[in-house]
Order: C-alpha cells, then structure tokens, then sequence
C-alpha cells in the first residue's frame, strides 16, 4: 500500500489545511443531489466530508436568489466544502472574499465538470486547457481567504494532450490544500472504467492530499482505491444516489473488514419519507415533492416493484401519494 500522506495513525482521521475530517469518505459535489437535506442525510449516516452543490461565482457576484438558497448550510453538517466553478481569477478572488464568512469550511473550484454549458463557457473542464490559468485561479483563490482552497479536476480534456500531473503540481504550488481527481477525461463523462493508475501518479507527485473518485460504488472498491492509488480519501459520487447508508457501510468496513447487510425495506421506507419531508421543509410542499420523484427512483432501484415505483412516482404530487407508493415496498 503506498503511504496515505496526512492520514492518521488509526487511518480514519485525515486534514485539509487546518480542517480536521474523521474518515475518508466524502460526499461528491453534484448538482440537483447534494443539496441540504441530503446532506444531512448523508452526514448521518457517516460521510465525513461534505460537498455542497457546485455554484457560479458570478451568479454569487450578482447576489442571485436560487444561488443564495443552495449555499444555505445546516449546523450539523459540519465540515462541509462549498464549491463553485468560472474562469475569471480577479473574479473569483472577489467572490471568495465576499462570502468567507459564510459557514463553509472549504472551498473548491470546479475544473472538471464536462457539462457543454459549462465547458463552452471556458469553465469546469475546459480549464484543463488552460493550466497557466488554473494556476492563477487557485494563487487568486488561496491568496484572498484564510480558508483553505482546494480543486476538483479530470485527467484529461477529450483528445487533447494534457500533462496531468504538472496541473496538479501547479494547483499544489499555487496554494491549494487538497485536489480532487476524477480518474475520466472530459470526453468520457461518466462512461468506461476510471483510471486509478493516473489517480495513483498525481498522488506520488504531490504533497497535498489527493480524494480519489471514480468508480466507488462499494466498501470493497473504497477500500481498493485507498490501497491502489494510496490516495488520503474517497469521493463517492452516483452510488450515493438513493444510497446514504453507503457511508456507514464504508466505516463499518474500514473498521472491521466485514459487510453490513443492505438496508431493510423498512428501513428506506422510513428514508425516503423523511427525505421527502426534508425536502418540502425546505423547499416548499410542491417544489419539494417533485424534486423528490427523482430520488424515490434512485432508493427503489433494483428492488422488487422498482420499475412500477419509478413510473408512479414520476406524477408524485403530495406526500400522501408517495406514502401510499411506498406500500409496494416488501
């Protein structure tokens, strides 16, 4: 196993500058998944670290309403990581200045996202083009907050040669605290297998600690990660949808090399309804139970009725409806 630089002696504990994180599973930063309730969830279950929903930083600069609302944290999250994403360094600067004292104890940038609306933008993966810039965003970034600043980035950008690892180098130089790394290209999205090799060699060329991501989707592959890449931690991104126990999963293993059985068809009924509720919480009844539908596909998939579950729960329109769904679950 290659050596984890900044884990502890019991192999749980790990920082980010001056941020101290009790295991090394952390919950990916994705859009239209990572918002408040599902973190709480997600931090209840074990992750210990959390990503907040990515944010524009111009949309901050012109005080927008929606962007305001998904950097809402809770008290019980902590630590949690706000990332946003743009490609202006002075811009960001600023950004970063005027919003420090929000409750965030992290702050990433995004220079993976392979989104076209974003990358057409000269944003999130697109910078990948542009390592000269990376490196001004993270010196304008970490140069402007006490806070630490770290980068999330792929290993390439489509079929255009990038020198990976001399990005990540200069993001190290320009002040960063930890990288982020997506074993995928920009072209590949979230299809084919993760390159950990390329993880594994960012890891031996810097000194700042490295999450791996890509391709985590159990204890056992977490477990793989750590010991093949010698990585200090573990993003886990998709399994997560429908799945916050996989954090507790995790630790259980870390700890005692043994699986924990699924959760019980009580157990995610009884999920689910308190998402849900969550949800129109703090989204109001109708905007909350829509953006729910999603995520009663996500938690009932695979098991039996799942594909009627996820055609009924498409028309969800009140949490009497989803309760009366939720009897199919055996």
């Amino acid at each position: 196993m290659r050596q984890k630089r900044g884990m502890s002696v019991d192999g749980r504990q790990w920082k980010i500058g001056n941020v101290t994180i009790e295991n090394p599973f952390v919950l990916a930063p994705m859009a239209g998944v990572t918002d408040l309730p599902f973190r709480r969830l997600c931090k209840e279950q074990g992750a210990g670290l959390l990503c907040m929903e990515m944010v524009s930083a111009k949309a901050i600069s012109f005080h927008n309403k929606n962007t305001a609302a998904l950097m809402e944290i809770a008290p019980t999250e902590h630590p949690v990581s706000l990332q946003f994403f743009g490609s202006d360094p002075v811009l960001m600067g600023e950004v970063a200045r005027s919003i420090e004292e929000h409750p965030f104890d992290i702050l990433d940038v995004n220079m993976g996202c392979p989104v076209p609306k974003v990358v057409n933008n000269g944003e999130g993966s697109a910078l990948l083009k542009d390592p000269r810039r990376i490196a001004a965003i993270v010196h304008s970034l970490s140069s402007s907050i006490r806070k630490p600043v770290t980068a999330k980035i792929r290993i390439g950008f489509e079929t255009q040669p990038i020198d990976i690892i001399e990005i990540a180098k200069r993001i190290e130089d320009a002040g960063a605290a930890a990288i982020a790394v997506h074993g995928r290209t920009r072209q590949q999205y979230y299809s084919g297998k993760a390159d950990w090799e390329t993880i594994a060699c960012i890891k031996e060329a810097v000194h700042i600690p490295v999450i791996g991501n890509g391709d985590v989707d159990s204890p056992k592959a977490a477990e793989a990660m750590l010991e093949q890449t010698g990585c200090d931690a573990v993003m886990v991104g998709r399994a997560v949808r429908g799945n916050p126990w996989i954090f507790r999963e995790m630790n259980y293993y870390l700890e005692k090399k043994e699986l924990l059985p699924p959760p019980s068809s009580e157990e995610v009924r009884e999920m689910v309804l308190r998402h849900a509720r969550m949800l129109m919480e703090v989204k109001g009844d109708r905007i909350g139970i829509r953006e729910m539908r999603k995520h009663v596909a996500w938690y009932t998939s695979g098991m039996p009725h799942s594909a009627a579950m996820r055609r009924a729960s498409n028309t969800l329109e009140s949490i009497e409806e989803l309760e009366e769904l939720l009897k199919l679950l055996k």
